[in-house]
This record gives C-alpha cells, structure tokens and sequence, in this order.
C-alpha cells in the first residue's frame, strides 16, 4: 500500500499531464498567427526571465542551440524579442521581450486563462480554493532555488 507521500506523488503523475494538456491546447489555439509552439515557449520563458541566455531560453524550450538561435532569429525579424550585449559580460547576449511580444504573450496568455476559467468555473467555490492552495503549495516544492542556495 502506498504511502501518502507515494499517492501525493502518483496523484501529480497522473494529473499534471491532463492539465498541461489543455493549457497547452488553448495557448495553440490563442497564439499569434505564424508562431509555433516552441514560438510561444520562448516568448513565455522570456516573459519570466527577462535578460536570459540563448542557452538558457534552449533548455527551457528543448532544442539544441543551433535551432534555438534560428527560432530566437526568427523572433527578433518579426520584433518580439531583441537582443542586446550583456551588462556584465561581453561574451554574452540577453535576450527580451519587446513591447510588441509582451503584447502577443498577454494577449495568449488571457485568451487561455479564460478558457481555464470557463473550465475551472463547474467547480464549488471549496474546490477553486483548494485548487488554489494546492497551486501555492506546488509552486514553493517546485521553484528552483537560487543559485548562491544550491549545494556545490
């Protein structure tokens, strides 16, 4: 019998997959004309990090970086991402979202969480709160400790 440890772990295995499913669906279905996927993964990657690395943006996302710096050069032609010579390091590029591509991640962003809500409404007013803490309680066991933080 598992323990309640083991079914806590098992019941996010299992649910997390339906969820991202549809968060998933619904970004597709709002994104901008012409950008794939991987397209809005970066623009929301770099919503959430603003100065980050080409190499950064390319784990998030999945790709190698070759494929990376094409996808990022392809957001920077259409003006939602730009890039600019880091601060502290001359060997390194940020990258940021333009105004243009905090318009486009907005307005995806608002489109699915309509959507989420429209979903989410057939629940009790108990259960959104419960959701809501749940969420809360994920976010802090899954929120990457700072560097400085981490064992070495």
């Amino acid at each position: 019998m598992p323990t309640p440890l083991e079914a806590c772990a098992r019941e996010v295995l299992d649910v997390m997959p339906l969820v991202m499913r549809t968060v998933r669906a619904e970004m597709r279905r709002h994104r901008a004309p012409g950008l794939t996927v991987p397209h809005f993964r970066a623009l929301a990657f770099l919503g959430n990090n603003a100065g980050a690395s080409l190499s950064e943006v390319a784990e998030h996302v999945g790709l190698q970086l070759p494929s990376m710096s094409t996808l990022i050069d392809g957001l920077v032609t259409r003006g939602l991402v730009s890039r600019a010579p880091s601060a502290t390091d001359r060997r390194r590029v940020t990258l940021n979202l333009t105004p243009s591509g905090q318009a486009t991640l907005a307005t995806s962003r608002r489109h699915s969480q309509d959507k989420l809500a429209a979903r989410l409404a057939s629940l009790s007013a108990t259960e959104q709160a419960t959701i809501m803490q749940a969420m809360q309680a994920l976010r802090v066991a899954f929120t990457p400790e700072p560097e400085s933080a981490q064992p070495g």
